[in-house]
């Protein structure tokens, strides 16, 4: 049985928040570097952050909230690919402990955002249509990341 044995189970939703992050952060980031899953995370923590403050509502309220939000990270939308294989996330899977032990030391404030204030990623060998136009302010672990609005970009390689 894996953490969420069913998409339709109550399990799904009774999940902690905590859980909730690592399970997005291992369907997201989870075949990638240490390093890419802490920016994902930073990413997540940035847009708590901005919702808290009434800046975006939309990516929904504390860590689950911002995580499930519709149509933000894919492996929460019951038809993709990655939803399907993080509902059968084998227990004991040593890189969702890891995800977690992220997970939790960003809720905590114990993780250095390497992001610049990043609010959108997307993986390096995309290019969404919402990001034709904007410029990376870090590029981690085969991610690419952006602020919300225009800032002054850095660049972190």
């Amino acid at each position: 049985m894996s953490i969420l044995s069913n998409p339709r189970d109550a399990q799904a939703t009774a999940l902690a928040p905590v859980d909730i992050f690592a399970l997005t952060l291992w369907a997201e980031a989870g075949t990638r570097s240490v390093r890419a899953i802490e920016a994902l995370a930073a990413v997540v923590m940035n847009r708590v952050k901005r919702a808290e403050a009434g800046e975006a509502a939309r990516w929904g309220r504390g860590v689950a909230g911002v995580c499930r939000a519709p149509f933000q990270f894919s492996c929460w939308n019951p038809r993709h690919p990655r939803h399907l294989l993080m509902m059968v996330v084998p227990p004991g899977d040593p890189v969702l402990a890891m995800c977690r032990r992220i997970a939790a030391r960003a809720m905590a404030g114990l993780l250095t955002d390497p992001t610049f204030g990043a609010t959108h990623h997307h993986a390096g060998e995309e290019l969404p249509a919402w990001a034709v136009a904007r410029t990376p302010c870090a590029e981690l672990g085969g991610f690419l990341f952006y602020a919300a609005e225009a800032v002054t970009q850095h660049k972190n390689k």
